[in-house]
Parts: structure tokens; C-alpha cells; sequence
């Protein structure tokens, strides 16, 4: 395994800049996943550390080594695609293979490569069928072993589960974290889809325009958001936030007022967005804002209503044995200590964690 290294990393194509200046380590053994809206940078950064792109500036490092002038084949990386890109003429054995004869190793040492990765990835009854005869989790499973066989110092992932349907995703994903916890290699994943990033992840970094937002524990980031992007763009539903003046102690806007006893820097002025998850919500008999219900998800044991409230839209959540019609006005709770604080412009003030 080793330690992949960004720095001052900036590209730009036919004109228009994609990396806007990206400084990222990704340590030994580290699994970190790179998330964030299409077209915010995260499959050409993966791209320039397997060398399929060139940097324009900055450098590139995997194990202490500058790889911006070296040759893919020559980094010690492995990435798996999107696209499982099996030879369909070959059996799963001879894809397993197949990169390691190019390689000239022994016959003895690759059948010895590919028994290992069979049975790592539960392969060694599927060797002699063809990618015809298998599953799309069963193919993506070869992809994933023909980077295991070649035991490179850097896996690399490009959204390798966006064609497989809902409940193979979630298998999929339960695999990847047994095969890193098996491993211990560094892994470098990169998808668009954010409960990938929170349930796979030691170590998660949120791009947006091709800057990096902040980097972080999984749980940090969604408790301690640096700005508002960060905060609607991990957790499901998004955060709630509503425009608000602070009052004194108390933060206030149209139709509701929060108090607030410290964790306000003096210094930010008077205009914040106010910040709620919607778990941290309750439709509640009385409570902080009352809204009108738009729409109602509910999922079984509990739900969600979406409100049009004085201040904007709402979501809340609401548990069992409440019952929630669209058309009819409700109270929203908040749970104790849930306001998070953000300039006008985005920038976090305050989370839960501060207040005193």
C-alpha cells in the first residue's frame, strides 16, 4: 500500500478550468471516497493520479514518489471503471489472467494470483463461465479482481456501482468495505451517489466547481459541515435552511424564532441561515414554525412531510401513529440543540456541538 499525495493539482480544458487548485492527502491504508455533482472535478482528479490525464500544474505523488511524467503502466495503480469491460470471449479465469500474462509473470505464480482473488471475492465456483453466464454483481466482481491480482500499491474506483440496481448497490457496497477491511490497501473511490460516500468511506472529500469543500471523517462532515454546500449535499433528505436575523439570543425570520444561548462569533453580521436536518425534526402538536403539508413520503415506520412554511419549504420527520395529510397546517418541533448557523453566504458559524 501507499500514501497518494496531491498538490496544487489544477487542469483545465480546452479553456475551461476543471481543478481549480486541489491540495488532498490520502494516507496508507485509507479508504477515501471523492463525491460531489457531476462535472465537479472528482473523475478527472482519479484520472490524473492513474496518469490517464496530464496535470497542468501541480504535482502528483504515490508513495512518496512525483508521478506526473510517469506512465500508467508504470504508477503501481489499479482502477476499476464504471463499465465492467470484460472480454466476453474469455472465461472469468482467463479475464483474471489476461492482465498478468501481458505481464509475463510465471504460469505458476498468476493461477496462484487469480485461486487468491477467487476467493476473496467468492469467484472460484464462477472460474469457467463466461460474462454472458454471470450476474452484473458477479461481473463487477471480475472487474474488481482483475485490479486484485495485480496487487498494486493504489486501487482506484470510478463510480463502479452506478449500473447496478438498488439492492445489488447495497450488497456491492457491504463487499468493497469487507474487501478493504481484507486488504488494508489505499483506496481511492470516486461516485456522485452520497450514502456511498457515508457508508463506505474512513475518509470522505466533497467537491463542488472543482474545489475541494472539505475533507474529513465520514460523521464530521455530516455533523460539522464547513458551508452550506457541504451540509445540503450529504444527508438525505437535505438540510432545511431558513433565512433569520440574529436577535440578541435568539435568531429570527418569518413565522418562527430559535434561541441561541452562545456559539455566535461577534463578529458575523446580522443576516444567517438558519440550519436543520430533517431528522432532527418533528411534526409535533406545537413547535418552533407551523407550515402548510406539500407532499408526505412515508416509509414505513416513520416519514417525512415536506411544508410550505412563512419562511420556505420544510422537511420533518414524523414517526409512527402520526398521521399527516397533504392540504393540512402542522407544527414542526426541533430537537434540543439541533440549529446549525451559516453566513448569508454560505459559510458554517455555528453546529449543535458548540453550544455552551
Amino acid at each position: 500500500m501507499a500514501e497518494v499525495s496531491l498538490k496544487g493539482i489544477r487542469k483545465t480544458f480546452e479553456g475551461n478550468p476543471v481543478i481549480k487548485g486541489v491540495d488532498l492527502e490520502v494516507g496508507k491504508g485509507e479508504f477515501l471516497v471523492m463525491v460531489g455533482p457531476s462535472g465537479c472535478g472528482k473523475t478527472t482528479l482519479l484520472r490524473l493520479i492513474a496518469g490517464l490525464e496530464r496535470v497542468d500544474e501541480g504535482t502528483v505523488s504515490i508513495g512518496g514518489r512525483v508521478v506526473n511524467d510517469v506512465q500508467p503502466r508504470d504508477r503501481d495503480v489499479a482502477m476499476v471503471f464504471q463499465s465492467y469491460a470484460l472480454y466476453p470471449h474469455m472465461t472469468v479465469r482467463e479475464n483474471l489472467a489476461f492482465g498478468l500474462r501481458l505481464r509475463k509473470l510465471p504460469e505458476a505464480e498468476i493461477e496462484a494470483r487469480v485461486k487468491d482473488a477467487a476467493a476473496l471475492l467468492e469467484l472460484t465456483q464462477l472460474l469457467d463461465r463466461r460474462p454472458k453466464a454471470l450476474s452484473g454483481g458477479q461481473r463487477q466482481r471480475v472487474a474488481m479482481g482483475r485490479a486484485i491480482v495485480r496487487r498494486p500499491q493504489v486501487f482506484l474506483f470510478d463510480e463502479p456501482l452506478s449500473n447496478l440496481d438498488t439492492a445489488l448497490r447495497v450488497q456491492m457496497r457491504g463487499e468493497l468495505s469487507r474487501l478493504h477491511r481484507r486488504l488494508g490497501s489505499t483506496m481511492v473511490y470516486v461516485t456522485h451517489d452520497q450514502v456511498e460516500a457515508m457508508t463506505l468511506a474512513t475518509r470522505v472529500a466533497v467537491f463542488n466547481g472543482g474545489v475541494l469543500q472539505q475533507a474529513g471523517p465520514p460523521l464530521e462532515l455530516y455533523h460539522r459541515p464547513a458551508n452550506r454546500f457541504v451540509a445540503t449535499f450529504l444527508g438525505s433528505p437535505a438540510m432545511n435552511l431558513l433565512p433569520a436575523r440574529r436577535d440578541g439570543k435568539k435568531l429570527a425570520g418569518k413565522g418562527f424564532a430559535v434561541e441561541v444561548a452562545s456559539g455566535l462569533p461577534g463578529g458575523a453580521g446580522p443576516d444567517v441561515l438558519v440550519g436543520f436536518r430533517p431528522q432532527e425534526l418533528e411534526v409535533a402538536s406545537s413547535g418552533f414554525i407551523k407550515g402548510e403539508v406539500e407532499a408526505v413520503e412515508r416509509l414505513g415506520f416513520d416519514g417525512y412531510a415536506f411544508l410550505e412554511t412563512e419562511a420556505g419549504k420544510l422537511c420533518a420527520r414524523f414517526g409512527k401513529g402520526v398521521e399527516v395529510a397533504v392540504g393540512e397546517t402542522v407544527s414542526v418541533e426541533a430537537a434540543r440543540d439541533a440549529v446549525h448557523v451559516f453566513t448569508a453566504d454560505g459559510t458554517a458559524l455555528r453546529h449543535p456541538a458548540n453550544l455552551g
